[in-house]
């Protein structure tokens, strides 16, 4: 299987907004698929990395500055309490490291806090938000960074 994320970095100029949130030399911001979460998003590195000892010294400077404006714009946009930061890069076909960015909302049930929220990841399509509530997602959040 073939590196999604390098295939859509590699055709960054059609990507529709839910897939390029924000970008810069070395990081792409996508809106996740497969959740209801408003504002989950994905931080990846734009060359295909596989560890996190494997970025250079630029994109980890990089890192968390964007780490803490996409949690700012989050805040801003969808009005969570806070954000989760969490990188697996584990599953079939997603072994780019890539970061999740996940807006807590207040009223999150406590059995879906910390690590749980990922059971909100990988839905149904009926529970997913959509692309058109991805797209205007990404566009608010474009305005916030």
């Amino acid at each position: 299987m073939g590196c999604l994320v390098c295939e859509h970095n590699g055709r960054m100029d059609t990507l529709p907004p839910r897939e390029i949130v924000a970008f810069d030399e070395h990081w792409r911001v996508a809106h996740a698929f497969g959740t209801g979460t408003p504002g989950w998003l994905v931080l990846m590195p734009r060359r295909h990395v596989t560890a996190v000892a494997e970025l250079t010294d630029a994109e980890a400077a990089a890192l968390g500055s964007w780490q803490v404006r996409l949690s700012r714009a989050l805040h801003a946009v969808t009005g969570c309490g806070k954000t989760y930061i969490a990188q697996f890069a584990e599953a079939e076909g997603f072994s780019h490291v890539h970061f999740h960015i996940v807006p807590r909302a207040d009223d999150l049930p406590d059995d879906l806090r910390g690590p749980r929220v990922f059971a909100l990841l990988g839905r149904a399509p009926e529970e997913d938000l959509g692309e058109a509530r991805r797209d205007a997602l990404a566009l608010a959040l474009r305005r916030h960074l």
